[in-house]
């Protein structure tokens, strides 16, 4: 009867391919997913954003899930503080 492979050497693989795909998918994007929360628990009145849409705004006020946006002189709207992109300067009022 020949000698059966050590299941731990059969495993070693899939072991491998799951340390690879940790480090180059999931740890990038948990690290980006922080960032990006960290950025939106920052947001202030007056800093400049760019929301996911494109849109080029300055923020009029922060709620708990929400932010008013001032897209132009007198046209405001109402956007998920998800939905901004980055920050591109923060102005001082």
């Amino acid at each position: 009867m020949p000698d059966q492979p050590n299941v731990l050497i059969q495993f070693l693989p899939l072991v491998f391919l799951f340390v690879i795909f940790y480090f180059l998918i999931i740890r990038p994007q948990q690290k980006k997913q922080k960032e990006h929360a960290n950025l939106i628990a920052k947001l202030d009145k007056n800093d400049e954003v760019i929301t996911v849409g494109g849109v080029h705004a300055t923020v009029i006020s922060v709620g708990d899930k929400t932010a008013v946006l001032r897209i132009a002189d007198n046209v405001k709207i109402e956007i998920e503080k998800s939905s901004i992109s980055q920050v591109k300067k923060s102005r001082q009022a």
